[in-house]
């Protein structure tokens, strides 16, 4: 496998191997799309990545991690984000949502307001939801409320809405997001789940939820189109989720529908200890691969084309998810493919600079 071969996942051709790795912009109101996010995912199209996904978009308005989050909790959303989409499609790239809900690390400011903090109600935040009993992330968090029987229902329930909707605006491809510390994340990691009814307790209960929306995502999700889900393969931390937890869930999710792993980690607890360097956690996507025989995607300080294609050639992931080196070089897979000596079509505007 090399970087630039493609990629079929059901009937979804990617053109490379190369995703946009959601990343919030922080730039809504009231969880609509604008120019910004239309610039933003649209030069990563036109740069030539394989899938540009947006940032976590909330299923639920209490859901967004700030309220400058992009949202698909009601039908008017999707206007623009359909315009994004016919934009994403006709520069090549393959688009994508990461359905999410923030759970008890929602309602903070934008990071460069008042960084970490909590936003009060009298500003524009709300009081934010969780697994278990109520704690916050940190103890300046706004101490969140525990979901009830029928506030899971309403959560199964948003992320099918927001499938529905993904849908409807032109998307080929969703991400369920249950990583990096938010509402899914907060059913799977024993260090925060504290239940003790079918959704507490052993793995079987704590990853009952997560089935639990893939199933209702898949009930609206057509079979012709890629479903992903990204979780943290570790929490980093004794006594907390880990990335033999990480392969049994694959192996749990792959016959509900799921194609491909995207495996990240963290996020669970402030205090986790994480050994950050470059591709610090592509050996989970290998491991996850390798044993639970399913695609898998590698993210986390990917920065050179040599790394990536190594990556790929090597059988340790099918894609690599780019972040913040996509922010620095949207037009970093054209770049790649030239150091790879990869013959790769160049937006017809902008042949006259191809090298």
């Amino acid at each position: 496998m090399n970087l630039f071969d493609s990629l079929q996942i059901r009937d979804i051709t990617f053109r490379n191997r190369i995703a946009v790795s959601p990343m919030c912009e922080y730039s809504c109101e009231d969880g609509f799309a604008n120019d910004w996010h239309l610039v933003h995912l649209g030069s990563r199209a036109v740069g030539g990545a394989g899938a540009v996904l947006t940032e976590a978009i909330a299923v639920l308005p209490e859901g967004r991690i700030s309220p400058g989050d992009l949202g698909i909790w009601k039908d008017a959303h999707l206007e623009k984000l359909a315009h994004i989409v016919h934009f994403l499609n006709h520069h090549g790239a393959v688009a994508g949502t990461q359905l999410a809900h923030a759970g008890f690390k929602a309602s903070t400011s934008v990071p460069w307001l008042k960084p970490g903090q909590s936003v009060p109600v009298s500003e524009g935040g709300w009081r934010p939801i969780y697994s278990s009993t109520s704690r916050g992330f940190t103890p300046e968090s706004i101490q969140p409320e525990a979901l009830t029987p029928e506030g899971i229902a309403r959560v199964t329930t948003a992320f099918a809405d927001g499938a529905r909707r993904s849908l409807e605006a032109g998307f080929q491809l969703i991400e369920i997001h249950g990583a990096h510390g938010y509402l899914v994340h907060q059913f799977l990691s024993p260090l925060v789940n504290t239940r003790t009814d079918q959704y507490g307790g052993t793995f079987e209960n704590r990853t009952r939820l997560l089935r639990e929306i893939i199933s209702a995502v898949r009930n609206v999700w057509p079979e012709r189109l890629p479903l992903w889900l990204r979780i943290s393969s570790s929490d980093w931390t004794e006594g907390g989720w880990t990335i033999e937890d990480s392969v049994a869930l694959a192996k749990q999710v792959k016959p509900l529908g799921v194609d491909l792993i995207d495996s990240s980690s963290g996020g669970i607890v402030p205090s986790a200890k994480i050994p950050l360097g470059p591709g610090y956690q592509t050996a989970f996507a290998e491991r996850i691969r390798r044993e639970a025989g399913i695609l898998t995607g590698a993210v986390g300080m990917i920065t050179s084309p040599e790394q990536a294609q190594h990556i790929i050639a090597t059988g340790q992931a099918d894609l690599v998810l780019l972040a913040r080196e996509l922010l620095r070089d949207p037009y970093w897979p054209l770049r790649a493919a030239h150091v790879l000596k990869q013959n790769t079509p160049w937006p017809k505007q902008y042949e006259r600079a191809k090298w």
